[in-house]
């Protein structure tokens, strides 16, 4: 079998083929407008460097990680949607939770997202459930119908999301309307907030399934063309996506539920970064995923990857389980400029890939974080994405040259300038996910990747007193291995409200067995046949007057015996992350949650295994390259390849491979585990000014 990983970055589109789970093919080619041709080409030039295993006919499955939900949020390219809720909460979308994120600012915009479905756009139908389920007023189907017609000829309105109150309770209704509308209307997508996301909190369900139907018609139009321009390249073709929360599915589910795909890109990095720290046996670790516009960072705990189920999208309420990643507008095409004040700064504008960084040769007038290496000495110019994309270091000197100017500075210090506040911006990010959650950050390892990752991450972590930097064989396109590593997974969620000590364990059992039966059922008919499919079943649990909830594992026992560890669980867990827990305060359950998954198991082989890419091997074994500890210096490159298990390089040192250069700091050292991992080590030293940038 040939199994394809593609990640789209904002510079380039990442592809990673796996035959057999044994050889491994890599290549990197520029992200374009169309991205659906960009993406088929960057697969039919991987599938070109293994054609002994097209001859023989394998079925290729392509694993894809797309960013094009996001994308459709953030530039407002959605469809054109209303919003249908119970006659009187035609305004909750609007309302919100009266909550400001400035308080004293008295120009402050709307903080809930109205703009999705303006008020013309909300009607309410007459329909009434009560809050535990029972029909208090029959939908009128009159009324629905009629308007329905009048959205769809004066707005023509192309997605409708249903919010109906106390849905989640009994979803009657909503499925009634989804029926007629289906029949009537048939061009009309419709998101229904008793499918996407069945739990209590009104504001917070309409959020996300408006947000599920403005960007369903994207979405769905976007895997339609996908996957009938990689079905041209392979005929057997089978597409999956990789959802927000690590784990893949058929592009049948993901059209289903759309608004599982916001984070979809980065997941797969964070996948792909706790598969090769497992292969050197670290369980917890930082990751830092550094590309062309952004800096991604998230965090692995015994293994486990730390999800959120309250994320946010332009600070708005996007509630549904996903990689706890923060991002900040910190990469390789980050442009510096100086304010009013005289101050330097770096982002969060980006040159992005058109017309990129200055060094590109294609445009670029600013000076970015890119340029700034390159004027560094720190990446070779002739050798940048293997050799297919040249360099102009010219070009670089002279935009940070003329930022220096301003500055009164010399073009070394400037560049050096834009590396620092760049690295004080990402060791900020790490703060955020370590520090302020009782995290040490020094008892972690920092695993970098993407294009810019292993730049900057030695000094990152010789700041924040990190004992060690893993870089993986291949971190250029360590998202895009990400799924190929991911599992298949479905997940379902029932409301469950109710104190533990008065709930009906049986009430329990049968929720869970509803959940385990969809669960099953959905992977028994998108899964891959012969796999078992296992199950987590989950509780969201909350102290009684607690206004938000913590995950808990749930056993599998029955309920009656199930709850009691559960329970324990959750007071362990609360003591863990806020510093104190109550075992006397009654306990509340919140919702039940099972996520049903097949281990398709990982890559036989490790990315740097054999890995083949495009692109010639360089010769050039020392350049001058600038620290801040010896100004110009004449620094040793390595070829990555060329390095045997144990070997040790001594910095400064320079290491080049196809997808992204190396650098290993003065006072640092660097050694290939037997995981073909390299290990940076940063000083004893720095243990100490580690800590005093946690206390800052």
């Amino acid at each position: 079998m040939i199994e394809i990983g593609i990640d789209i970055g904002g510079t380039f589109t990442d592809v990673v083929c796996l035959v057999d789970n044994e050889q491994i093919f890599t290549t990197k080619t520029p992200s374009t407008k169309d991205v659906v041709g960009g993406v088929r080409a960057g697969v039919q030039r991987v599938l070109e460097m293994c054609p002994e295993a097209l001859t023989n006919g394998q079925p290729v499955v392509h694993i894809h990680g797309t960013t094009v939900a996001t994308n459709a949020i953030l530039e407002g390219k959605g469809a054109v949607t209303a919003c249908l809720t119970t006659v009187g909460h035609e305004d909750i979308l609007e309302i919100g939770r009266q909550k400001r994120s400035h308080m004293y600012n008295p120009y402050i915009d709307p903080e809930t997202p109205g703009f999705l479905v303006p008020r013309r756009l909300r009607a309410g139908i007459p329909e009434r459930i009560d809050g535990q389920g029972r029909i208090v007023q029959p939908l009128e189907e009159d009324a629905l119908i009629e308007t329905v017609r009048r959205l769809k000829e004066q707005f023509d309105v192309q997605s409708l999301a249903v919010c109906y109150l106390n849905s989640y309770r009994n979803p009657a209704h909503e499925k009634r309307t989804e029926e007629i509308i289906k029949r009537l209307f048939p061009e009309i997508a419709v998101s229904l907030s008793s499918a996407i996301n069945p739990v209590f909190r009104e504001y917070e369900r309409t959020c996300i399934t408006v947000f599920d139907a403005y960007i369903r018609p994207v979405v769905e139009d976007y895997i339609a063309r996908l996957g009938e321009q990689l079905d041209r390249n392979q005929s057997e073709s089978n597409l999956r996506i990789m959802q927000s929360r690590g784990g893949i599915t058929t592009a049948r589910m993901a059209t289903n539920q759309p608004v599982s795909l916001i984070l979809s890109g980065p997941a797969g990095g964070v996948v792909g970064a706790r598969h090769v720290a497992q292969l050197s046996s670290r369980k917890d670790i930082i990751t830092m995923d550094i590309g062309g516009t952004s800096c991604d960072v998230s965090l692995v705990k015994d293994g486990r990857i730390e999800l959120t189920k309250e994320g946010r999208i332009r600070g708005y309420p996007l509630r549904f389980p996903m990689v706890d990643i923060t991002t900040i507008g910190s990469g390789g095409g980050s442009i510096a400029w100086i304010d009013g004040a005289g101050g330097l700064h770096v982002g969060p504008q980006s040159a992005g890939s058109t017309p990129g960084p200055a060094c590109y040769g294609r445009g670029g007038a600013e000076p970015t974080a890119t340029d700034a290496s390159v004027a560094l000495g720190y990446m070779n110019p002739q050798f940048f994405a293997a050799g297919t994309l040249p360099l102009y270091p010219e070009k670089a000197g002279e935009v940070v040259q003329r930022l220096a100017g301003r500055m009164e500075l010399t073009r070394e210090d400037m560049a050096l300038g834009i590396h620092r506040i760049l690295n004080a911006q990402m060791v900020e990010a790490i703060k955020l996910i370590t520090v302020r959650r009782g995290y040490d950050p020094r008892k972690f390892s920092l695993l970098a990747f993407g294009g810019a990752g292993a730049i900057h991450a030695g000094e990152v972590a010789r700041q924040l007193g990190i004992p060690e930097v893993i870089v993986p064989a291949n971190p250029g396109t360590l998202s895009a291995y990400g799924m190929l590593a991911a599992d298949i997974e479905a997940d379902g969620v029932a409301s469950c409200l109710n104190r533990a000590s008065r709930i009906d364990h049986n009430q329990i059992d049968a929720l869970f067995e509803e959940l385990s039966r969809n669960g099953r059922e959905r992977l028994l008919a998108e899964g891959v046949p012969g796999i078992p499919i296992g199950e987590r079943r989950l509780a969201d649990m909350r102290y009684a007057g607690q206004s938000y909830e913590l995950e808990v594992p749930f056993g599998s026992e029955k309920a009656a015996i199930a709850l009691q560890s559960a329970v324990s669980a959750f007071h362990s867990l609360h003591e863990e992350i806020y510093g104190h827990a109550d075992p006397g305060r009654e306990v509340e359950l919140v919702n039940l949650r099972i996520v049903h998954f097949q281990c398709l198991g990982s890559p036989g082989a490790t990315i740097g295994s054999g890995a083949r890419t495009r692109g010639t091997r360089p010769t050039l074994k020392a350049r001058r390259a600038y620290f801040r500890e010896t100004g110009w210096a004449s620094t040793k490159v390595v070829w990555r390849d060329s390095l045997t298990s144990g070997e040790i390089i001594e910095g400064p040192a320079i290491v080049e491979q196809h997808d992204t250069t190396v650098v290993i700091y003065p006072g640092q050292d660097a050694v290939v585990d037997a995981a073909g991992n390299l290990v940076i080590r940063t000083a004893v030293d720095d243990a100490s000014a580690g800590a005093e940038a946690i206390q800052r």
